[in-house]
């Protein structure tokens, strides 16, 4: 499998995976801490989705990304577009992530975005050595306007 599908396979799962765990459990961000996400998001005519916003971020010690879902229609039901790295040095950035939410077919209109800034910090558990868990700095909810691209 090439390397950019597989890494938007594992940045899909993670978001998943924030979307299930998410931030309930986890601490408060900091304030310096935060994920936003644009107004409006792209849909391309073969499906595929790009959304964007903006995120800061701090004390990043292992690899950090930003994590977007998408749902429409039925809220409990999100699909995973994209993730893209992300660096922790206190700035502002952009992010802007793409994907195509598997066979489901998205139209024009209103919809749900969640975005995630996550980082995989390694932790000893004592079993398996240092396995990395997610650590969540900010997340997002906003509807959006899905348009065409």
């Amino acid at each position: 499998m090439p390397v950019r599908p597989a890494l938007a396979s594992a940045l899909g799962a993670a978001a998943l995976l924030c979307a299930a765990v998410g931030p309930a459990g986890a601490a408060p961000a900091a304030p310096s801490e935060t994920v936003t996400v644009d107004a409006t998001g792209k849909l391309a005519s073969d499906g595929t989705v790009t959304l964007s916003g903006t995120y800061r971020c701090t004390a990043g010690t292992g690899p950090v990304f930003v994590s977007s879902s998408i749902s429409q229609g039925d809220a409990r039901v999100r699909y995973g577009i994209g993730g893209s790295g992300a660096q922790c040095d206190g700035a502002e950035h952009h992010w802007k992530n793409s994907g195509k939410p598997g066979d489901e077919t998205l139209k024009t209109g209103k919809a749900h975005v969640q975005a995630t800034l996550m980082e995989l910090k390694p932790t000893d558990t004592g079993l398996i050595g240092n396995l990395p868990l997610p650590a969540f700095h900010a997340t997002a909810d906003r509807d959006v306007s899905l348009a065409k691209q």
